[in-house]
């Protein structure tokens, strides 16, 4: 048998150490590289907010940029707490997996075994519809009126009375329609489940047993250390967003938290800290449009990618694992509006983690055009299954937006490719031999291509 010497062995190990060090350094090295793009983002971007990038459990990297509270201001730092929107699906998800491992519920029942008196057309429709956005259930935050009444303070039964009596969108896992509806249920079942509030459920299973002492259920009259402000677009710069009472977006999107404490959440739910093998599993398959249990899962980067975003008054928020690759992106914004979003943002850190091309964010600037240039572009695209994107000619302007949504200008970079100056996004037209347009592709977060389909 052939036998190492001592010194082989010394050089051996010194080569080793070296080799380790240099592993170290490498990643030490991506802080630079970070940073760069953060303060691009914020200079160029209009960032204001948090980011933290972690492998393997560490944490690579964690900072604020702009301000907190433009009228003080105080700086975002990473201790900086922030409302999440609908991040807070995810926690909701889990709480309901909680009580499913303990025997309360199972994700198979009738949401009437909870709610009485059910409405005659949720008698088909179980927990997991719910978790799952195929319930058909109308989203109470596309009513006409929610504006309107979203200062209103409101109590967990009246909000539901504003959609129980309201028709299906579609039979139960017929479809698949973002309903912030269905979580909002999903907090009435954990609390009768429980025992407990929405709040106290949360804070006793999830937050204590973690030691996410930064999270919580977001109320306005609570005195809250390092909590953000929330600001929106007015005609000269940011405004104070408009007020929201935070028992309306409850289960569907009332915490907050930090960037620390969602990268210890993250950590947790990917591992046996909280939740079984089986539920987080339950959690991450897919039923319709890339949608688990409160998470999307997709491909970013060539890699398995599990996400959420959040939007409510005020900020914008995006939290995106690779769990293949142990990576974790978190990034919280307290501005609802700004060319550098949390999508946008989360995806180049990630890519500087891979090693993979981004863009650092630059002013872009619009071209002259000819208006005719435009006509071979007015039409009808198919984004998703569920989401058409139109583009029109209003005048001597191009316009865009998802169907039903509020159109926006779509100023030229070049004869074929277009942005907005309103979110961080570009539009790419590609003809085909014949000049004839064939789709468009959506660069927001990641490359989405649409077929023109009118």
């Amino acid at each position: 048998m052939f036998r190492q010497s001592p010194r082989f062995a010394r050089v051996a190990a010194v080569f080793a150490l070296l080799l380790l060090t240099a592993v170290l350094a490498a990643a030490q090295d991506l802080s630079p590289k970070f940073d760069e793009y953060m303060t691009a983002a914020a200079k160029q971007g209009g960032f204001t907010g948090s980011v933290l990038v972690s492998r393997d459990g560490k944490i690579l990297f964690s900072k604020g940029y702009a301000h907190a509270n433009l009228e003080w201001e105080i700086p975002n730092t990473p201790q900086t707490k922030f409302r999440l929107g609908s991040i807070t699906k995810q926690f909701t998800a889990a709480a309901i997996m909680l009580l499913q491992e303990r025997g309360k519920l199972s994700v198979k029942d009738p949401v009437c075994k909870y709610y009485e008196p059910c409405p005659a057309a949720w008698s088909e429709i179980t927990i997991h519809h719910l978790l799952t956005h195929t319930s058909g259930i109308p989203n109470y935050t596309n009513s006409p009126d929610y504006v309107t009444k979203m200062m209103m303070p409101v109590t967990v039964n009246n909000m539901i009375d504003r959609f129980k009596d309201k028709p299906l969108d579609f039979k139960p896992s017929e479809k698949w329609n973002y309903s912030n509806s269905g979580y909002f249920l999903l907090g009435f079942i954990i609390e009768k489940a429980s025992g407990e509030s929405y709040e106290a459920f949360l804070q006793n299973n999830i937050f204590t047993p973690l030691k996410m002492t930064n999270s919580g259920y977001d109320r306005h009259n609570t005195i809250l250390k390092n909590r953000a402000t929330g600001y929106s677009r007015g005609p000269k710069g940011p405004v104070n967003s408009p007020y929201l009472d935070m028992g309306q977006p409850y289960a569907a999107g009332s915490l907050y938290s930090t960037v620390e404490d969602l990268f210890i959440w993250n950590e947790a739910l990917f591992s046996d800290k909280l939740l079984t093998a089986a539920s987080r599993e339950a959690m991450l398959t897919v039923d319709k449009n890339n949608y688990g249990y409160g998470l999307t899962i997709n491909q970013q980067h060539n890699r398995k990618a599990v996400s959420h975003g959040g939007g409510i008054n005020g900020f914008n928020t995006m939290l995106v694992r690779y769990p293949e690759d142990k990576v974790t992106v978190v990034v919280l914004r307290n501005a609802d509006f700004g060319l550098t979003g949390p999508g946008a943002v989360a995806q180049s850190l990630a890519a500087i983690v891979f090693g993979e091309k981004y863009e650092t964010p630059r002013t872009r600037t619009a071209i002259k055009l000819d208006p005719k240039v435009y006509d071979a572009y007015v039409g009808e695209y198919q984004l998703t299954p569920e989401m058409t994107f139109i583009v029109s000619k209003v005048g001597d302007k191009l316009m865009g937006a998802p169907k039903g949504q509020p159109q926006v200008e779509l100023f030229p970079e070049s004869e074929t490719k277009f942005f907005v100056l309103v979110v961080d996004a570009q539009i790419s037209f590609v003809k085909d031999d014949k000049g004839a347009v064939t789709h468009l592709i959506l660069h927001q977060g990641g490359d989405q291509k649409a077929k023109k389909i009118k």
